[in-house]
């Protein structure tokens, strides 16, 4: 989850910018892009989103039928709930409004998906083949929010019931997006698949290999997902030893990887504190 603190300036510099500003300004935020990637300070992150958070509502409000610039404001509300809102009742208030931009987004493009709300998981499912190549950006954005959205909410057995709509719609994404998939769903798959434990649905060895394929994918340069691995698995089925493996392996790695230095950071932060606490949790 960590590394998707930084898709709010990938979609802000992509999807939203690229209507909004000229070509000279596209060079100034892809290197906004770039340094953001690779800043080590997350509290001057932290501090600079509100102000995005503020812009993006009144991009949207300008243009409330812009699917871009929904799915951009989707992943930045998503992002900065799951992340820096420490409070659960201002999470959930942040990711409901991510999940909200993301719905809508998918909703202008895809106009199945405006009976979402509503649906059954079989009527769900059965919108899902008719999504192709061209919607799953805004399908990726609104799989995110509800991710972020369901974690805000795992106290919330009736929010938890929807995990195998999201599962189903991310399956979709991965079947459709070949060499441009976000490699980041893998983590988003394990995740969804440890939000309850195996006694109520939970699919722990299922997530194990998505955790896996997740670091794999970075070469292991994207610590977050070891973090989320430990986190999600070891420490839900109580493997110690795996446990402080990937935690030790997160805390001494070298953060400065290319695009990845802020998350890997944040990742380094989150594992020395949940060593910390692992001999009272075990």
């Amino acid at each position: 989850m960590k590394k998707m603190l930084i898709i709010f300036v990938l979609s802000f510099t992509t999807s939203a910018c690229s209507t909004l500003v000229s070509n000279a300004a596209m060079g100034f935020t892809d290197n906004l892009t770039a340094a953001v990637l690779n800043q080590d300070d997350p509290t001057l992150v932290r501090d600079g989103i509100p102000t995005l958070l503020l812009t993006m509502d009144s991009l949207i409000e300008g243009s409330p039928d812009s699917a871009a610039l929904l799915a951009a404001g989707a992943k930045l509300y998503a992002s900065y709930g799951a992340i820096f809102a420490t409070d659960s009742i201002r999470a959930s208030r942040l990711t409901a409004r991510a999940r909200r931009y993301g719905l809508t987004a998918m909703c202008e493009s895809y106009k199945p998906s405006c009976d979402w709300p509503n649906s059954t998981y079989d009527e769900f499912v059965a919108t899902l083949d008719g999504i192709g190549a061209r919607q799953s950006s805004y399908m990726f954005a609104y799989g995110f929010a509800s991710l972020a959205y369901l974690r805000a909410h795992s106290s919330d057995w009736n929010s938890l019931a929807e995990l195998p709509q999201i599962e189903a719609l991310l399956n979709r994404y991965l079947d459709i997006s070949g060499d441009k998939v976000d490699s980041s769903v893998y983590t988003f798959m394990g995740i969804l698949l440890t939000l309850r434990p195996p006694a109520l649905g939970g699919e722990p060895e299922r997530a194990r290999v998505f955790f896996e394929r997740a670091i794999a994918e970075s070469d292991g340069k994207d610590l977050s997902a070891k973090v989320e691995y430990a986190k999600g698995y070891a420490k839900l089925l109580y493997e110690r030893e795996l446990h402080d493996r990937l935690l030790n392996e997160v805390v001494n790695a070298d953060p400065y990887q290319d695009g990845y230095v802020l998350s890997n950071v944040m990742a380094q932060e989150e594992a020395s504190k949940l060593l910390l606490e692992a001999d009272e949790y075990f």
